[in-house]
């Protein structure tokens, strides 16, 4: 509705055409003023990141933050809500107001992976919310324990075909992407291995380099500097090109598994039904972050890659992938 104005008199002297003049221009002044102060963003975003402090989803979802606070002049703080494979600060999300003043930091396991191994989530991935922005794509690489007498990929699917369930891989925990893009990878050649499940990523690359198990298919972060001192070796990564950080280690798919794709990436969502003109907002200003010196060298030195893109282009990856990963949890028989 247009802005309340005074009445028109019907008879005005000057003095009284000269008040009525003033009162409507305050009145149009409050309007504007008011205007001003419901134009997003005008108080403070939260920003949840779903998991503990000190992962790729807190370090980005905090990089992403500092850069739109500093847009937008409005504070974005980050909030980490972790548990449940993310689920418990997905839901948090998924229940707040839809106007764009309380965000997720998203990731493959929260809206592709965990809806399918836990059917009963208070959440659903599509109808609960809105996507916004991808932000990052972080591959992850098959390595194995020095031990192995494997140098590749296909000499890697022929011993282990040659020693079923020999073989023991680690993960950060069932059901975690690392755990998924191994059994992905053992439907896609037809291998079994024992799975050995850890509290988290950190301890499964240590019983790796000591040799407690023997493989591992996890982001190219958690394992970078053990590759480079020769303690474990990189045989292929999931992404559809090899990435800079490790040029001569080939992809899976050109390893002999063509169309094979498997990475982790990240993104932003909101509740569902925001406005568009918000959605349209917060969808620019991250892509325009995506491009700033400070975000690059952070994407760098977290083995990902910058993917700034639409918010269709990003529902269309999470619907993807929620399509790949149920297959692939159906197909293995998958239970937690």
């Amino acid at each position: 509705m247009p802005d309340a104005q005074p009445p028109i008199p019907l008879t005005l002297g000057r003095r009284q055409w000269g008040q009525w003049a003033a009162a409507t221009a305050l009145s149009g002044f409050a309007g504007s003023a008011l205007a001003q102060e419901t134009k997003y963003p005008g108080k403070a975003i939260r920003m949840v990141i779903p998991f503990t402090p000190g992962g790729s989803a807190d370090i980005l979802g905090r990089a992403i933050g500092h850069e739109l606070t500093t847009a937008w002049g409005q504070s974005v703080v980050p909030e980490n809500v972790a548990g449940a494979g993310g689920s418990i600060g997905a839901d948090r999300v998924a229940k707040a107001s839809a106007d764009g003043y309380t965000l997720l930091m998203g990731h493959v396991g929260t809206l592709a992976i965990t809806p399918t191994l836990y059917p009963k989530l208070p959440y659903d991935p599509i109808k609960s919310f809105t996507p916004l922005a991808w932000v990052a794509r972080v591959p992850n690489v098959l390595v194995v324990h020095p031990s192995l007498p494997v140098t590749d990929l296909a000499s890697f699917i022929r011993y282990v075909k040659a020693n079923p369930d020999a073989v023991n891989f680690s993960s950060g925990g069932n059901g975690s992407a690392a755990h998924m893009t191994m059994a992905y990878l053992s439907l896609q050649a037809g291998l079994k291995m024992q799975h050995v499940p850890y509290k988290g990523t950190a301890p499964a690359v240590n019983d790796l380099v000591a040799g407690q198990v023997q493989a591992l298919f996890t982001g190219i972060p958690a394992v970078l500097a053990q590759i480079r001192a020769g303690q474990i070796k990189a045989i292929a990564v999931s992404s559809p090109q090899r990435v800079a950080a490790l040029p001569n280690v080939p992809t899976v798919a050109e390893a002999g598994l063509p169309g094979f794709e498997a990475d982790q990436w990240y993104g932003v969502v909101g509740p569902a039904n925001m406005p568009a003109d918000v959605v349209a907002k917060i969808n620019q200003q991250i892509n325009a972050s995506l491009k700033s010196p400070a975000i690059l060298e952070r994407l760098h030195n977290e083995g990902a890659q910058p993917m700034p893109s639409t918010p269709k282009v990003f529902a269309e990856l999470i619907n993807k992938d929620l399509a790949r990963w149920r297959k692939v949890i159906v197909d293995s028989k998958m239970t937690l």
